[in-house]
């Protein structure tokens, strides 16, 4: 199926500053899960909800350069998908 963009953005930031992105959008999981993503002259809403698939990647990048490592954070769910969560075990230690 293709995937069609509907935000992106990178950029360069400190730590406190990401940290910071990810309390934001923690609050807004735990509230009524509406997401709005803008920069760049650009934005897109979402509605979250209540249950959707959570993926968490840790990666290292070898090739032309030093090595480069990720850590990737990604909520999913099909459009109209509302099922029961299910137990992952998964934790941040």
């Amino acid at each position: 199926m293709p995937e069609e963009v509907l935000f992106k953005s990178e950029t360069r930031q400190d730590r406190s500053e990401i940290a910071a992105h990810l309390r934001d959008i923690a609050a807004k999981l735990e509230g009524d899960g509406e997401l709005t993503l803008a920069g760049g002259g650009e934005s897109v809403s979402m509605s979250v909800p209540a249950t959707a698939t959570f993926e968490v990647k840790a990666e290292r990048e070898t090739g032309s350069g030093p090595d480069e490592l990720s850590v990737e954070f990604e909520i999913e769910w099909a459009d109209g998908d509302d099922r029961d969560a299910a137990d992952s075990g998964f934790a941040i230690e």
